[in-house]
This record gives C-alpha cells, sequence and structure tokens, in this order.
C-alpha cells in the first residue's frame, strides 16, 4: 500500500498571498528548502501541466543526496492550481536509487480561516527511501518557511 504522509500549519496570512508563494519561482526557492538545504530553480513554468525542476543541495557536504553530488533534484509537473485554495503536483526524484522510484502526489490545500490560512499537504504514494520521521521533519520544516516568509511580506 502506498504510503500517505500529511503536514498542516495556520499561517497568518491570506489564502492568495500564499497561493502566489507558491507559484513563484523565486518564492519558492527562498521558502521550500528545508532547514539544512539551499534551492536553485532550473526550470520554471507554472500553470496546469506546467512543471518546474529544482535542485536542493544539502549544506552538509557529507550528505550524498538522491540525485548524488550532494543533492536532491525533484521534477514538478502541476497537476491542477485553484486560486487561494490548491496546489496540485507531481514530484519525481532524479535519481539512479530505486528507493526513491515512482511519481508522488503533493497537494497544498489551502483554507481560510479567521486568523490565516490553514495550510495542509498531503503527499501520497511516499517513496520508500524517504523515511517518516524526515519527511515529516522536511514538511514541517518547509511550512515554518512559507509562514516566515509570507508573515515577513505581510507585516
Amino acid at each position: 500500500m502506498a504510503r500517505i504522509d500529511q503536514a498542516h500549519r495556520l499561517i497568518e496570512a491570506s489564502p492568495e498571498a500564499v497561493y502566489d508563494a507558491m507559484t513563484s519561482a523565486e518564492a519558492l526557492v527562498a521558502w521550500l528548502p528545508p532547514t539544512g538545504m539551499s534551492g536553485q530553480m532550473l526550470e520554471f513554468d507554472a500553470r496546469p501541466g506546467g512543471h518546474y525542476k529544482m535542485m536542493l543541495r544539502y549544506e552538509d557536504a557529507a550528505i550524498a543526496g538522491k540525485s548524488g553530488d550532494n543533492a536532491d533534484i525533484a521534477e514538478m509537473r502541476y497537476l491542477d492550481l485553484v486560486p487561494g485554495a490548491l496546489v496540485s503536483q507531481a514530484v519525481d526524484f532524479v535519481s539512479d536509487d530505486p528507493l526513491f522510484s515512482g511519481t508522488m502526489v503533493m497537494n497544498w490545500l489551502l483554507e481560510s480561516r479567521p486568523e490565516g490560512t490553514l495550510v495542509t499537504i498531503r503527499a501520497e504514494n511516499v517513496p520508500a527511501g524517504i523515511s517518516a520521521a524526515d519527511h515529516a521533519e522536511g514538511l514541517a520544516s518547509s511550512l515554518e518557511n512559507l509562514a516566515r516568509y509570507v508573515e515577513g511580506e505581510q507585516r
């Protein structure tokens, strides 16, 4: 059975501001890499049916990365984009390791709340090479970075 991981966070910003940060190349590079990583956008086309390709490099040079050379390269295809409500994407890791093969679907759901936006990430078909604990930590870190990014823009 395919694994499903989830995380959520209340962000003190409008769903539109959160959505904008999720569909901007510059913003994604700033907030998506979890703690201990930096990002570089290699390709970007934000539209339904579009895609982006991002390299995530580990700060710790001893970590080989899913793609080798101290990096993870992820290719994302936008499945659906609903402004202020949903970013759905198919994610494939560039890797020779079969433990990272397969397409993971990530749905980022945005729900308006009086205090801001509840952001829920639902990752389906998580590759076996990503431990549940590491994924939970990475998702929480990205959500924290997203909150810092959009809340900082609001002030």
